[in-house]
């Protein structure tokens, strides 16, 4: 294994010694004594706009020459149960252009990661970028592990991002080829025959676009260390093929990929961390678009894994590819397979879209997930695999059906049919997330968001270090 290099510095971090205007945080608790700290100037000012240090609120104060002298941000009531840990990450999208430091903050490694995922804009497509206030890196902190943890989180949000037009299976391939490059990791592709004969479930969901089907499969790390496979869904488009899905539903389907961007973010904090894990990415890249080959409702298809598939719903394919993904991923028996995904509609009712769904049989990576959502501010609801809805997946002339037979428990009959093709691994969680922000919150704008990278770093750090 070749070490990455270490990353370029974040644009929006500077060093902790360039001179900046101070930001002081404050909470309902900590504003009466910080209040009375301020200078008797700056206090009378903050009164007089009206300042109270509820979430989000902002006060800039002035020096004697007209400059910001002082910024004053509230932070809410830091006991309450609502208290948002990335509050720090709405203050890019509020300070104007310039160099400011943090004064007061409860986690300063914490904020200043919230700070610099507060910062990414998506500007790929526009002609002037806008104006960043950028950090002063806090005193103390690894500004090297919060560099890693924000570009990743940035690589993958850009993937969901980059529009359909811009990003097929072959750009998918791209982005994994040059993180592979860029960490020393060997990689390999199955494509054409190859991937017919091998693969047939990816073949088939694919065959219909003539942007090629593929299966992205990148391993790093010494073959003697414990095996974590990483699999993420990247359907670059979803017309819901034949069974085609009306104009409106398909308006976000350039985030279907967001499995894949998570499993290459996630596998770039890991990678660059060094972590001591023999590290599998697998990513069944296709379109699913419609064309006189695509594959059709009630066609019978073959798995990887030896079972027959009834399609009842061409719509419901993400779960195809990750079928044969986890049949490779499987048969080399990993001490830990993830997939990640944006599978299902009901997840998302159920849940809505900050809460991705994950399902696991394994009670001890349960309580680690559930820990490292709250250790990485990456949070996740587990949800039931409850085994007699197995049955709703029966067929008649297959081994099963791709979706159930009624409208009923569809995030959980979709984990069901996944577990089907992993049954040698007990240590497999399966997220089914929303991949997007569907509007602006703190350290994560409106757009493509990689929910679980951080949390899947985390649990793996705790289990493996560096």
């Amino acid at each position: 294994m070749t070490q990455a290099e270490a990353p370029a510095t974040h644009p929006a971090l500077l060093p902790t010694d360039t001179p900046a205007v101070p930001v002081t945080l404050v909470t309902t608790a900590s504003w009466p004594e910080a209040e009375a700290a301020l200078d008797p100037a700056h206090s009378s000012f903050a009164r007089s706009l009206g300042f109270k240090p509820k979430a989000g609120s902002l006060a800039l104060l002035p020096g004697l020459d007209g400059s910001i002298a002082r910024a004053l941000f509230g932070l809410g009531d830091a006991e309450a149960a609502t208290y948002d840990r990335l509050i720090v990450g709405k203050l890019p999208g509020l300070l104007p252009d310039g160099a400011f430091r943090l004064e007061n903050a409860p986690d300063p490694a914490e904020a200043a990661l919230a700070w610099l995922m507060g910062s990414y804009r998506f500007d790929r497509y526009q002609s002037s970028g806008s104006t960043k206030a950028r950090l002063a890196a806090p005193a103390g902190i690894d500004a090297s592990e919060i560099e890693r943890v924000a570009g990743a989180v940035a690589l993958g949000r850009d993937l969901i991002n980059t529009p359909a037009n811009d990003l097929g299976p072959a750009e998918i391939e791209a982005a994994a080829r040059a993180l592979a490059e860029r960490h020393g990791a060997a990689i390999d592709v199955t494509q054409g025959e190859e991937l017919a004969q091998e693969f047939p479930l990816i073949h088939a969901v694919g065959i219909a676009s003539p942007r090629v089907p593929r299966l992205i499969d990148v391993t790093w790390g010494p073959e003697d260390a414990p095996r974590v496979t990483l699999i993420g869904k990247g359907v670059a488009f979803d017309t819901g093929g034949l069974d085609i899905k009306p104009s409106s539903a398909m308006l976000l389907m350039k985030k279907d990929m967001g499995g894949a961007a998570v499993a290459l973010a996630a596998a770039d904090m890991i990678m660059g961390a060094g972590l001591k894990i023999r590290l599998r990415v697998l990513i069944p890249a296709v379109e699913n678009a419609v064309s006189g080959n695509a594959f059709r409702p009630s066609d019978v298809l073959p798995s990887r894994a030896g079972l027959s598939v009834e399609i009842g719903n061409t719509d419901a394919e993400g779960r195809l590819i990750l079928a044969d993904a986890l049949a490779l991923a499987d048969a080399e028996g990993p001490e830990l397979i993830l997939d990640f995904s944006t599978l299902t509609g009901a997840a998302r009712v159920a849940l809505g879209p900050d809460l991705p769904a994950f399902f696991t049989e394994d009670e001890a990576l349960a309580a680690a997930v559930a820990e490292a959502g709250r250790t990485a501010i990456d949070p996740i609801w587990r949800m039931p695999l409850h085994a007699p809805y197995a049955s709703l997946l029966d067929s008649k002339v297959a081994d099963l059906n791709n979706v159930s037979g009624g409208p009923f428990a569809g995030a959980i009959t979709a984990a069901l049919f996944l577990r089907r093709f992993a049954p040698k691994t007990k240590a497999h969680g399966h997220f089914d997330l929303y991949g997007w922000n569907p509007s602006t919150k703190p350290g994560r704008p409106e757009g493509g968001e990689v929910q679980t990278a951080r949390l899947t770093y985390a649990l793996l750090k705790a289990r493996y270090g560096t």
